[in-house]
């Protein structure tokens, strides 16, 4: 097993940077990871972390600016939840209701029957 190191922010930072530029090239995410030394994940995750040059980080936030956020995803959520009981809703009462031409199509089919004309020639 090799030995795990922590890269400073300075070689994730050159990295991430050199990593870009394979990309322009059109490399593959294996093919970067590789000319690295990272793995895919862990160039992923480096990906992931907040821009240290912009000071964006949810860490760095004002409260009141986390709490506004939070509150707008909660009010998102709650009506993508409300949205999809609505449609389950409308699914079930379709079920139970059913539609009168494919009634048939649950009902077990009656025995065939011999049908004799009145008529004798």
């Amino acid at each position: 097993m090799t030995k795990k190191r922590k890269h400073s922010k300075a070689e994730i930072a050159f990295k991430l940077a050199e990593a870009d530029d394979l990309v322009t090239q059109g490399k593959l995410q294996s093919e970067i990871a590789r000319a690295l030394g990272v793995s895919v994940m862990t160039l992923h995750r480096w990906r992931k972390l907040p821009s240290q040059s912009n000071g964006s980080s949810q860490i760095d936030q004002k409260p009141q600016t986390r709490i506004a956020e939070l509150q707008l995803e909660n009010s998102r959520l709650r009506r993508l939840v409300t949205d999809l009981l609505l449609e389950q809703m409308k699914r079930e009462e379709v079920s139970q209701v059913g539609e009168p031409s494919m009634r048939w199509l649950n009902e077990p089919s009656p025995e065939p029957r011999l049908i004799r004309s009145s008529r004798r020639g």
